[in-house]
Parts: structure tokens; sequence; C-alpha cells
């Protein structure tokens, strides 16, 4: 079971892990070991609340796919039961991220004095180009 929430949790059933070869540089161990862990949770498919699924599909994240499937590998460690903690992990993390609610944006004006000093700086401004056009003899 992975908690999410309080109330929200995932059973490990609905969490296909599967074990593969980690990339990049490894030694000896490299073509012989499975250490990376290929983490595949699919969205629509689980027992999360709908406005959990709602909010994940939204997500413009590249780990979802067009399906509705997280894709997570991790292959940071050397180990495969730490891979796993960490594909574990990153899969909370994303669903924690999708559920978090913004904060509501509150409006607000700006000061007068704020107000005069852009406005100021404007006419300013405006006097500098001025005085950069062309001179007239007269």
């Amino acid at each position: 079971m992975i908690q999410i929430s309080n109330t929200v949790t995932i059973p490990e059933y609905e969490i296909e892990m599967s074990a593969v070869r980690s990339q990049g540089a490894g030694g000896q161990n490299v073509n012989k070991v499975a250490t990376a862990i290929h983490l595949r949770f699919d969205i629509i498919a689980s027992s999360l609340p709908e406005s959990y699924k709602e909010r994940l599909l939204k997500l413009s994240d590249g780990r979802i796919t067009k399906d509705g499937v997280i894709v997570i590998k991790a292959q940071e460690h050397r180990t495969q039961e730490q891979n796993r903690e960490e594909a574990l992990q990153r899969l909370q993390e994303l669903i924690k991220s999708a559920i978090a609610l913004p904060k509501p944006r509150k409006k607000s004006k700006p000061t007068r004095s704020s107000q005069r000093k852009r406005l100021d700086s404007k006419t300013k401004r405006s006097q500098i180009k001025t005085l950069r056009g062309k001179v007239t003899d007269e």
C-alpha cells in the first residue's frame, strides 16, 4: 500500500514494476544485472478517486502517456531495491503534486505612489527620446 493522503492509498497490485538493465557505464555487471526499475501505473483503471484521476490526466507531464499510464524509470542507485523505493516515491510525489490545489490569487491595485513613479519615469524617458531627434539650425 502506498499512502497518498490520509484517506487515499494505492494497492500494490495496481502498480506494475519490472526490472531492466540500467543505461550508461556500469563496469562488470552492466550486461548481467537488471537493477533499473520500470514502473507503470494506469490512472484510468486505478482505484484513485475521480477528482485525482481528472487532475492527473490534465497534467502536462512527459511521464504520463496519451493512454493515461504513468511510466517512471528509476536507475540512479546500484541496487534494485533502492531503485524500487525511488520509483514508488516519485509516483507518490507526482500524485501529490497533481492534487495540491493552487492558492487562489487575490486581486490587488497598484499604490498611488507606484503609479506616479511609473508615469514620471515614462515622461522622463519620452523627453530623453525627443532630445535625440534631428537638430535644426534656426
